[in-house]
């Protein structure tokens, strides 16, 4: 039995968790506590930079979401085409991961942590306001990876759901319009994020993760 470690409100996880439910792949999700470090708990012991989702695939570990999803592919595959099998699309599925990973999701948790920051700041003796600069630097970057993509999405077509792509880009795209609306003149992505959060493994999500929404430092928005 495959066994994933994460937690249901994180995006990352959200990206292994989508592959799983897309191909109905028996799996165990071990929760991670909030009572304890994540240091002290098996990511934390495990993952180079003690983060989540790990997956336990019997005496393998797997660190890091992207490779989760390769390692789905190769040795849990099914209907759900998580990896083209033709070699040029495939390279254009690693590359949009890569787009709303580091640029979507990226620059939507560089606001998240500065909020974070600023919540424990007190603790620490500093100022308690978060980093003005630091937010509008990573929306301007977020408006940048959304002009992006609109223009990329009216001269190409992703692959079928539910590849990798989707797997990246729906909790980039759900979490990063909370942070950043879309505007009405990105139409095309507007309307990718509305299919993506239609698709049955990621409403499963979506779903699994409202008992967290409070946790979330901005206040999550009352939609979705």
């Amino acid at each position: 039995m495959l066994r994933l470690h994460g937690h249901p409100f994180s995006s990352y996880c959200w990206k292994a968790l989508i592959a799983l439910y897309a191909n109905d792949t028996p799996f165990e999700f071990v929760q991670t506590s909030g009572e304890l470090p994540l240091s002290a708990q098996f990511p934390g012991k495990v993952h180079p930079g003690g983060h989540i989702p790990v997956l336990e695939d019997g005496a393998q570990v797997i660190v890091e979401a992207t490779s989760i999803i390769e390692h789905l592919a190769v040795h849990h595959p099914g209907p759900a085409p998580l990896i083209p099998t033709d070699p040029a699309e495939a390279v254009v599925a690693r590359m949009l991961d890569r787009v709303f990973d580091n640029y979507v999701m990226g620059n939507m948790q560089r606001v998240v942590a500065a909020h974070l920051a600023s919540r424990d700041a007190p603790e620490l003796g500093l100022r308690s306001e978060p980093d003005a600069a630091e937010i509008a630097a990573a929306k301007a970057r977020l408006r940048q990876a959304y002009g992006w993509l609109e223009s990329w999405l009216g001269q190409n077509r992703l692959p079928p759901h539910v590849s990798l792509v989707t797997c990246a880009a729906a909790p980039s795209l759900f979490y990063a319009d909370w942070i950043e609306p879309i505007g009405e003149d990105q139409p095309r992505l507007r309307a990718l994020r509305a299919e993506l959060l239609a698709l049955p493994p990621v409403a499963r999500c979506v779903d699994d993760a409202r008992p967290f929404r409070a946790f979330f430092p901005l206040g999550a928005p009352d939609r979705d």
